[in-house]
């Protein structure tokens, strides 16, 4: 999305930027919590000597917000050796400094964790004229210190994920932020027609609306159609779609088995690029025996395979999917893949590389979750 150029790791959950904040498409990057403005990085990890700067700079920090009305005051710690109880010892001297230069600000609190959750930095709006949340960040021996300007939307997610008329278990529950991190992954830009040729409730066609792309999607079974229809209508009723300019929303919808459709999207603009959840195999409450997991292995792979040949025939060369695929996590962590994954380029694929993240790194589980999802990044040959 921002290009690698312009990033640089910080740590196994940070990612800094040249890009200023305003230019950050960040309400769309499903993997990102937090955005943040970077106020120093000090050449120090130790507590005390970061709360001495902190003393001497709070008051300039200060200065810069709005005279009026009462401030709020929240601080995160990533990878910092402190306690929650020494966090909450500098949350109250730095409402001494409020106080001492005519300000009042209530202190958001901690609780048990070190860095404060979305729902606090929404909810007490820290991100709003009034308030402020200062980071720490560990950086090997230096430590980032920061200033969140965005945290991700909880309540949008929430409300396009629970609120749909049409959902169903059974056919798994891709989450938003997942959805959107897909879609990204597969390229696709404004105005351009993505496809979902595994389209189930509609998710992945949702968010890629709210991007002001066209989308086509389609499905095996037609009341997964029905439903996505129904969702899709559901989002032009109750959201935002025109928020890339058009005012308007393109989707065309059609029953069909994705190893061997036509993908034809009745638009005038060619498919460009396909982002879509594919067959995950059957639930598992509990872990398969070798033989069982061997079947289901298989199965997928058969399905997969045959859809991702009949993809091969249909798109142009430079054509950028992104597939969630299953992966199996077994309980002593080793993950199981996909046999295809080896011979991608058989199938008229080559698999994309990325500057900061392993291909092994882009999977996709919950805790206690035993089948996975693997972002299959690829362009055709």
């Amino acid at each position: 999305m921002l290009g690698a150029e312009h990033l640089f790791p910080i740590n196994e959950t940070a990612i800094g930027s040249d890009i200023a904040p305003a230019d950050v498409p960040f309400s769309r990057l499903g993997g990102s919590i937090r955005m943040a403005e970077a106020l120093n990085v000090l050449n120090t990890v130790s507590w005390s000597n970061l709360l001495r700067y902190i003393d001497e700079q709070f008051p300039v920090w200060l200065s810069t917000l709005p005279d009026d009305g009462k401030l709020k005051l929240g601080l995160s710690i990533f990878g910092i050796q402190v306690s929650t109880a020494q966090l909450f010892r500098t949350g109250l001297d730095l409402k001494k400094i409020c106080k001492a230069n005519g300000r009042s600000v209530r202190l958001v609190p901690n609780n048990s964790e070190l860095a404060l959750s979305s729902a606090q930095v929404l909810h007490n709006q820290l991100t709003g004229d009034l308030g402020i949340e200062l980071l720490f960040i560990k950086d090997g021996h230096r430590t980032w210190l920061a200033r969140t300007v965005a945290v991700q939307d909880i309540n949008g997610y929430a409300a396009r994920d629970q609120h749909r008329p049409k959902r169903d278990a059974r056919v798994g529950m891709l989450p938003p932020k997942l959805a959107q991190i897909i879609v990204n992954l597969s390229g696709a830009k404004a105005h351009e027609t993505l496809l979902d040729p595994f389209c189930g409730t509609g998710v992945v066609l949702q968010e890629a609306l709210l991007m002001d792309i066209d989308a086509y999607g389609s499905d095996l079974e037609p009341r997964m159609v029905d439903y996505t229809r129904e969702n899709l209508e559901w989002l032009k009723a109750k959201h935002d779609v025109s928020a890339g300019g058009r005012h308007s929303m393109w989707y065309s919808l059609d029953t069909g088995d994705a190893t061997t459709a036509t993908f034809t999207s009745k638009h005038d603009a060619p498919i460009q690029h396909i982002a879509c959840e594919t067959y995950l195999g059957r639930p598992l409450s509990g872990w398969p025996t070798p033989e069982k997991l061997r079947e289901i292995i298989g199965t997928c792979n058969v399905i997969i395979e045959k859809f991702m040949r009949n993809a091969s025939r249909q798109f142009a060369p430079g054509s950028r999917f992104c597939l969630a695929i299953p992966a199996w996590k077994a309980p002593n962590g080793r993950i199981h893949h996909l046999p295809l994954l080896d011979h991608l380029d058989d199938l008229g694929y080559n698999r994309i590389s990325f500057e900061h993240a392993e291909t092994t790194e882009l999977v996709y589980s919950r805790e206690g979750q035993f089948v996975a999802r693997e972002l299959l990044v690829i362009t055709r040959k």
